[in-house]
């Protein structure tokens, strides 16, 4: 009997250990090895050498691009993105919700679909749209009704791209933190919307306020992280789109392009290391946020 009791007790260890065992290769393996490697010079070819906390002092204090454009771009682009992406998505689900299913289906489709284009391939499709000459669709409308009268490079300025990748990335963003919401809406019992109209409620607004998003926090807390993740994600858009990295003038420099930059391009990998542990603290940092917002209170 007791042999058959401490079976029984290691069991959920045999159903988890898939798991665990993925996640220690593929998540804390690489993990550990970009915090040791940040703390050393290594350019690929030679023996890493430790230099202590040198990549970080030299990104932080010497590092005039990270500084001037990488993390000013990078705040920009997640504050625009991250939550214009997410209010969006809520947006989107809560209007689909309000619609019969047939035609529901359809368009959810249409928003998501978007989302599962690989970035490279969507920027094919606005690089045509905001091409800097006259067979780009945007300066072929603006010279024929005569606004310009000779093309825009829309993604070779500094003063457009960053606009130009937070609409791109905008029209991909609708993944699946869209379903999620969308799901969450459509899983709401209405005898809650019966007992809140009972009790006081008056219009959709506070309908949205009091019961929508209170009824669905865990589906909010999952598009939150997604959007937050997708966010810091999304670097590649501007180097796909103006065809160089770093970016011109460094206007739609993210610092997933910074750390290319310096792993790919220079093979500088202990100071690309140094970036990638400073990107997933400020990952963690909003996400933190996210669940402060849409957590459970209790366990926050």
């Amino acid at each position: 009997m007791k042999k058959r009791n401490r079976d029984h007790n290691g069991s959920p260890w045999v159903f988890l250990s898939p798991y665990i065992i993925l996640f220690t290769l593929f998540i804390v393996i690489p993990f550990l090895a970009a915090i040791v490697l940040s703390l050393t010079y290594f350019n690929a070819i030679e023996f890493p050498s430790f230099i202590g906390f040198a990549n970080y002092i030299g990104l932080l204090t010497q590092d005039e691009v990270f500084m001037q454009y990488v993390l000013p771009n990078t705040l920009t682009f997640a504050l625009i993105v991250g939550p214009g992406g997410y209010i969006l998505s809520f947006i989107l689900a809560w209007t689909l919700a309000q619609i019969s299913k047939g035609p529901r289906t359809v368009l959810a489709l249409i928003i998501y679909s978007p989302s599962m284009t690989a970035g490279i391939a969507m920027s094919v499709v606005w690089t045509i749209i905001f091409s800097g000459d006259e067979t780009g669709y945007l300066n072929s409308l603006l010279i024929t009704f005569g606004l310009i009268f000779e093309p825009i490079q829309f993604l070779q300025s500094p003063e457009y791209l960053m606009n130009i990748m937070i609409v791109v990335t905008l029209w991909g963003s609708m993944g699946v933190g869209f379903l999620a919401m969308l799901s969450g809406v459509l899983n709401i019992d209405s005898e809650i919307y019966e007992a809140g109209y009972i009790d006081g409620i008056r219009n959709r607004f506070q309908e949205i306020i009091y019961i929508t998003i209170p009824s669905m926090r865990p589906q909010m807390l999952f598009g939150a992280v997604m959007a937050v993740v997708g966010t810091f994600q999304a670097g590649a858009i501007g180097v796909a789109l103006s065809g160089s990295n770093p970016t011109p003038q460094y206007a739609g420099q993210l610092m997933v392009n910074h750390l290319e930059d310096y792993g790919f391009i220079r093979y500088e990998m202990g100071y690309a290391a140094a970036v990638s542990v400073i990107l997933l603290i400020v990952v963690y940092l909003f996400s933190k946020v996210a669940w402060k917002l849409f957590g459970d209170k209790e366990e926050a």
